[in-house]
């Protein structure tokens, strides 16, 4: 019954887009079956999406911010409350907590991209009005990730490049550290995000 539906949805889109030209010919229906095909392997989550399951659940995180890569990092705590949307497609973190004495909120986007075969994500928070957009991948065993993103930097207004490096247990525990490359080149960690799955 789905498969029918979407068969319909894509005639009647077919259809519509067609033009005068082809208003009176008949779709061929090898054509329609090839446009469903496309349309399943684009929009149906498989295995790619199911590695993205550590993610899933409520976590207490420890932030750590590098102000000087030579010194200490700034510590503090959040909670991040990350969920399935969009039919298991997408995975939504709400992070909220206080860095540096001021509230912080955060809120990430995760997904695989089953056409381009890759890792995506977006990710956005109250110290910026810019989205980081990320692409990449994991290991083969899922213990490791490393996603990248350009920013603009906000002293230099120059595009400076950034790393997602992800550290992840099988029990859903993860790490995400952020680089950034400075005026040589150099990638220095600037944050790090501990989550520890909170007990049930």
């Amino acid at each position: 019954m789905r498969r029918f539906k979407r068969l319909a949805a894509v005639m009647t889109c077919v259809l519509g887009l067609s033009g005068a030209a082809r208003a009176q010919e008949a779709i061929n229906p090898a054509d329609a079956a090839a446009i469903v095909k496309a349309m399943d392997k684009a929009m149906d989550p498989g295995e790619g999406q199911k590695r993205l399951n550590f993610l899933v659940g409520t976590f207490d995180v420890k932030v750590l911010i590098w102000i000087d890569p030579t010194k200490p990092p700034n510590e503090s705590q959040a909670t991040a409350i990350t969920t399935w949307v969009l039919g298991h497609r997408y995975v939504q973190t709400m992070l909220s907590g206080f860095v540096m004495g001021e509230a912080w909120q955060g809120i990430g986007y995760a997904g695989y991209d089953n056409l381009a075969k890759e890792y995506v994500a977006c990710y956005m928070d109250t110290g910026s009005t810019g989205m980081e957009w990320y692409k990449g991948g994991l290991d083969a065993d899922g213990k490791v990730g490393k996603l990248t993103a350009t920013i603009i930097d906000a002293m230099t207004l120059k595009p400076s490049k950034l790393e997602m490096r992800l550290a992840i247990d099988p029990g859903g525990d993860h790490v995400t550290s952020l680089w950034q490359s400075d005026a040589t080149g150099k990638m220095n960690k600037i944050m790090e995000l501990q989550y520890k799955r909170k007990k049930s």
